[in-house]
């Protein structure tokens, strides 16, 4: 009874850190229609904030948590709304919930730039050594306060939200914005308060629950994953309900870890250490999947500034044939150390390009296509052996399908938020608990998922030709790359293709013609997590050895991140994260800033308010497409890349010279068409050449005269005299 009554005491206290911290991001989602995936990133750095003030500057316990509640917090939370949020009006759920993913990832980057991982820095909780004894368990003013401040907490937001004019505009802005101001309320400065309030919640629970698990940035973190499912148990709009779950949320944790791992045999417990830390996240996912279905919701309620251009097949083969190409080139001038290092590009490419046709093209965004990936390279690595048989690789990929398939069934109904976090739950699930698996046994057969975390994978070979070498290795990589790239073009200019923008577009309007939502949603994901789990395999194959950690939730957030910022529709932007994730560019250039690409991803995802389409779509396509009218600039480009090839491989230039030059070729390219093209129009006399389709005029800029002319000479109008 003594143990129950401790179990149960200590997670009601934890319950009350998970309380406080899910009545924040309830608090923000409500009143601002954002769900902030970096609501536990914010906690992290408040309590980072909070060690420097009360012991690294020795300030008392109450002047620090003033500054950083009252201060810090709520000025990091309007900052943030001012700076990111208003930008975001507009545009889609995904890249909203990017945003938000941006935001946690360069927070997590900076944390670690600035607080030296490896120091220890022990926190005291309040009022150190001062205890209480409650039905004979002893429990600290620590803990009584968190109760304490919990239900104060809840007491505080349910009489903003709904006893002040304050909080019945909050609620009103986000339900319809242009109604809330026309009513008096001032929607900017309401979504501003609801940001600050909410950080400075972050910042509390982070406060309260250092103690426990320490000072470490990864854990604090993640601390909002197993909040999430308190706020989902209220469905993110009721904070009763909000606090029933975290009251379930946190005895469930305490009731396993005591009963489950104090209790049972040794030999067993390392099997149950994982599913016991997963409690939270399968506790999300159950939730996620009982909560009524979402309404399926009309065009007029997606309307986004964000567009999926249709590819060429002329321009999608010549990127594929430069991809290859370009790759044989470089390997006879990439020195023999970097060429191992940059062969992950490849793997990380193919993953990038599994999330065009979800998460681009059918709008359903998945944060666990690494974790598909992870499944391609395990069974490449069991069933492959030493010498790389090929039909691993497909093998990776029609398991890594079939668990898409699994994961999606119960997964159909949800959509936006719930469909992210259910997907980013199963991937730490299996960072959690299934990778870390030790050996065991079934129906008398062996398995070692990590092989104690060493995977050992062999790189593929085919008729007696063993691609073993790192040249070898990364021709073939390129080669997979331009086939998924084809095959991602042909899924879009297919009927599939077709089918997935229309529900992406409006799910009500596809419901209403007969389209099978389910079917569609069903395939799309075992394709997506086919095309992931191949890519894995590959990956792995170019690592050799390879351990959980590579294949973490946050590594493939940062995938999904470059992908979105380069543009989610195109297969460059699956070439860009690959090159950026899996070449040590900024390693080579700056040794000594080990987290410099973490940061630089977050900041740039951050941006992408002012350009959701991606920089590839709005900024370089349309340069490179004039080149197309002016095939010249094709051959100039081509002649003067080779050129500067050649002057390498004779080594009458250096790396650094060849790749300055190569980068000012691919740069004045386009330049060289616009001039082409200028020269042609001023020569027959047709005008300037119009700097954007015809067809986007009044969509992303304003009608002139001479737009209106055009567009009648296009649609064969009369003109109209006088």
């Amino acid at each position: 009874m003594h143990a129950f009554l401790g179990y149960t005491f200590s997670g009601l206290i934890t319950a009350s850190i998970y309380a406080v911290a899910a009545s924040g991001l309830v608090l923000t989602y409500t009143t601002t229609g954002v769900f902030n995936f970096a609501h536990g990133a914010t906690g992290m750095v408040a309590a980072f904030a909070y060690w420097d003030l009360r012991f690294g500057w020795g300030w008392p316990a109450p002047l620090a948590l003033i500054v950083v509640l009252l201060i810090l917090g709520p000025l990091f939370g309007a900052i943030i709304e001012f700076v990111i949020m208003r930008g975001l009006q507009g545009t889609s759920e995904t890249t909203k919930l990017v945003a938000t993913l941006s935001l946690l990832v360069s927070l997590l980057g900076l944390s670690l730039w600035i607080w030296d991982p490896n120091k220890a820095r022990p926190i005291r909780g309040f009022w150190e050594g001062n205890a209480v004894s409650v039905l004979g368990v002893r429990l600290s003013y620590h803990e009584i306060a968190a109760f304490v401040i919990a239900l104060l907490v809840a007491g505080g937001l349910r009489l903003l939200l709904y006893r002040t004019r304050v909080g019945v505009s909050m609620r009103a802005a986000v339900d319809d914005r242009p109604l809330a101001q026309l009513n008096g309320a001032r929607p900017d400065a309401s979504s501003m308060l609801a940001w600050a309030i909410g950080s400075s919640l972050a910042a509390l629970s982070g406060i309260l629950i250092s103690p426990t698990l320490l000072l470490s940035a990864l854990p604090l973190t993640l601390l909002i994953v197993n909040a999430y499912a308190a706020a989902m148990f209220g469905r993110l709009r009721s904070l009763p309900m909000t606090f029933v779950g975290a009251v379930v949320l946190g005895l469930a944790a305490d009731y396993s870890r005591g009963y489950i791992i104090n209790k049972v045999p040794t030999t067993v417990t390392p099997y149950l250490t994982g599913l016991v830390a997963s409690v939270p996240i399968i506790m999300l996912f159950v939730i996620l999947l009982v909560l009524p279905q979402t309404r399926l919701r009309g065009h007029g309620v997606l309307r986004t500034r964000e567009n999926m251009p249709k590819p060429t097949w002329s321009g999608a083969l010549f990127f594929a044939a430069v991809m290859i190409v370009g790759a044989a080139m470089m390997t006879l001038v990439v020195g023999k150390g970097d060429l191992n290092n940059v062969n992950k590009m490849w793997g990380l490419g193919i993953i990038g390009l599994s999330m065009i046709p979800l998460i681009g093209y059918a709008g359903q965004i998945s944060l666990c296509q690494l974790s598909f990936g992870a499944i391609g390279a395990v069974t490449m690595a069991h069933l492959g052996g030493a010498h790389g048989n090929p039909l691993a690789i497909l093998a990776g990929g029609l398991i890594a399908a079939a668990v898409g398939a699994v994961i999606a069934l119960p997964a159909l109904r949800l959509s936006g938020i719930y469909l992210a976090l259910a997907t980013g739950a199963f991937a730490v699930a299996l960072d959690r608990w299934l990778w870390l698996l030790p050996k065991f046994t079934v129906f008398h057969h062996s398995f070692d998922i990590f092989q104690q975390g060493s995977l050992t994978i062999g790189r593929i070979g085919v008729f007696g030709y063993q691609a073993d070498s790192d040249r070898a290795y990364f021709i073939f990589g390129s080669i997979a790359f331009a086939m998924f790239s084809l095959l991602i073009v042909w899924v879009r200019r297919s009927g599939f293709g077709q089918r997935l923008l229309a529900m992406k577009d409006s799910p009500a309007a596809c419901a209403t013609l007969g389209l099978n939502l389910t079917f569609t949603k069903l395939a799309v994901f075992a394709l997506s997590a086919g095309i992931a789990g191949i890519g894995g395999a590959i990956y792995g194959g170019a690592l050799r050895v390879a351990d959980p950690s590579l294949f973490e939730f946050f590594t493939g957030l940062s995938i999904l991140l470059v992908m979105v910022i380069a543009g989610i529709g195109s297969a460059a932007g699956a070439f860009s994260a690959g090159l950026f994730l899996g070449a040590p560019i900024l390693a080579n250039l700056f040794p000594s800033l080990k987290q410099l690409q973490t940061v630089l991803v977050g900041f740039a995802g951050i941006g992408l308010g002012k350009n959701p389409n991606g920089f590839i779509q709005n900024d370089i396509h349309p340069r490179w497409k004039v080149m197309w009218k002016e095939p010249l600039s094709i051959v100039a480009l081509i002649g003067g890349m080779v050129v500067v090839w050649l002057l390498r491989t004779t080594g009458t230039i250096a790396n650094w010279p060849f790749v300055v030059l190569e980068l000012g070729l691919l740069v004045l390219g386009p330049q060289l068409a616009d001039y082409l093209q200028r020269r042609r129009t001023a020569a027959t006399g047709t005008g300037e050449p119009r700097p954007v389709p015809l067809e986007w005029i009044g969509v992303t800029q304003p009608f002139t005269p001479n737009d209106v002319a055009e567009m009648d000479r296009e649609l064969a109008l009369p003109e109209r005299a006088g």
